[in-house]
């Protein structure tokens, strides 16, 4: 069943308070997707997303909306900042590699779900792998990989097979083995050391990396190159989520995974590209903003609709939705080059954070900043709680904050927050009996209101 734009809305307001342009937008902009695929295979290649821009500073919920919104819907989601394409050449990457990371996203999202499908039987087989290694006196085998180049030319070893045991011993071992099947089931066995076989993660050359080359043999040469493995002793515990992972892999078809991911990344992806107004004005002859004109122009042909090439194969990316977002203080959305700023033609402007805003945002979201204090201190056994007042004045000092200096939006909740609780947070050690704390407006004012003068503002900038 498909979410209604309402419903989308009221999925966005657990987590993000006020912004209802902007919710509203990109509601129908998901909700066009659905009417979208409900169209005859002709009419849909001709509709394409609507691309938005959010304009507004810092901090009100330009990046959560978004972020949320594809969270919602289990779509692959990339988030960008469009200043790094400036740095091209130093540590930048080309602009294509948004895609490729959505990509990257989407094979994630499909691995998971397919990881979820075949768990249970990746389970069993993996407690029937640890109960053979538990085995009292079980032979060790070693699986030694032989070079396909030696196969091929016939010089590998020939593999010696085991005896066959005798009725007597077939039945012993059956007896022996329910019993360690029993225990390991019981629990009992999580501490046993066993020695597993597992894949060596080869790392990447940093001077590469940091240029920007993705670079990676195996993937080059495929299958023909076996697999690098090392043996590793293991408690159960940690062997059987090795196991786990490893048969569930076995289950899966990769080919499968990346042709879903392909088509998910095209019809379902959300690049989110912020600091776009920073790319905008007007070009000045040398100095680090030279590239500005021609980043716009790199993404242009991404959000008109072009083919990328990726190593999982070419991506289309007409029907990608692109939300970009910047606070444009000093430059405009018309400084953006004309055929870009075609591209993006819903635009909503973000409020900023009234005082009464602030105070919302301590209650209401379902990760409210208060909840997740509450939640980390009674760790310690210290149960938290906040009069209404408290919250008050806590949300004028957040308030007052950015409004005599720089202006970060919610974020300041956690600079005031972490001030406000400091003690409470340093003496916590979990070594007493459970102690219960009301955060009063008085208690507010002693370890912030006295401290709080302009003089004193820039304690509390980031």
């Amino acid at each position: 069943m498909q979410l209604t734009p309402r419903e989308i809305v009221d999925a966005l307001d657990k987590y993000i308070v006020g912004q209802d342009r902007a919710k509203r937008a990109v509601a129908v902009a998901l909700r066009n997707r659905y009417r979208r695929s409900c169209l005859s295979d002709e009419l849909r290649e001709e509709i394409t997303p609507k691309n938005i821009i959010m304009i507004g500073p810092t901090g009100v919920g330009k990046t959560e909306i978004a972020r949320r919104l594809a969270k919602l819907v289990d779509a692959p989601f990339v988030k960008v900042e469009a200043t790094k394409y400036t740095e091209v050449g130093y540590v930048g990457r080309d602009v294509e590699s948004m895609v490729r990371d959505l990509v990257d996203a989407a094979i994630r999202i499909c691995m998971n779900r397919r990881m979820d499908d075949v768990h249970l039987v990746a389970e069993a087989a993996a407690e029937q792998t640890l109960t053979d290694l538990l085995l009292p006196g079980a032979k060790k085998r070693e699986h030694k990989q032989q070079n396909p180049l030696q196969i091929l030319l016939g010089t590998g070893q020939p593999q010696q097979s085991d005896p066959e045991p005798s009725e007597e011993e077939k039945a012993k071992r059956y007896t022996e083995r329910e019993r360690v099947l029993a225990e390991l089931r019981a629990g009992r066995l999580e501490q046993e050391m066993v020695e597993i076989e597992v894949e060596e993660q080869g790392g990447k050359n940093d001077a590469m990396f940091a240029a920007g080359i993705d670079l990676n043999i195996g993937e080059m040469f495929g299958d023909f190159l076996p697999k690098k493995t090392k043996r590793r002793k293991l408690p159960v515990k940690e062997a059987r989520r090795v196991i786990v992972q490893q048969e569930s892999e076995k289950r899966i078809d990769m080919d499968d995974v990346h042709r879903e991911a392909l088509e998910r990344a095209e019809q379902d992806g959300i690049i989110f590209i912020d600091e776009i107004d920073k790319i905008a004005g007007a070009e000045r002859m040398g100095g680090p903003d030279v590239s500005r004109e021609g980043v716009q122009r790199d993404i242009l042909p991404i959000v008109e609709g072009s083919v990328i090439s990726t190593k999982y194969g070419p991506v289309k990316t007409d029907y990608m939705l692109f939300i970009a977002a910047g606070a444009f203080h000093t430059a405009k959305v018309s400084d953006l080059i004309p055929e870009l700023q075609g591209r993006f033609p819903i635009r909503v402007k973000l409020d900023d954070l009234s005082q009464e805003d602030f105070e919302k945002i301590l209650t209401q979201p379902e990760n409210a900043v208060t909840k997740q204090y509450t939640a980390l201190l009674s760790a310690d056994k210290v149960r938290l709680s906040f009069t209404p007042d408290a919250l008050k004045e806590i949300a004028k000092f957040a308030y007052l904050a950015n409004e005599n200096t720089e202006n970060i939006g919610a974020r300041r909740l956690h600079t005031v927050m972490e001030n406000l609780l400091d003690d409470i947070s340093f003496n916590a050690n979990g070594q007493h009996p459970e102690i219960e704390l009301n955060i009063d407006a008085d208690y507010v004012d002693e370890h912030l209101g006295e401290e709080f003068h302009e003089d004193d503002l820039h304690k509390y900038i980031l």
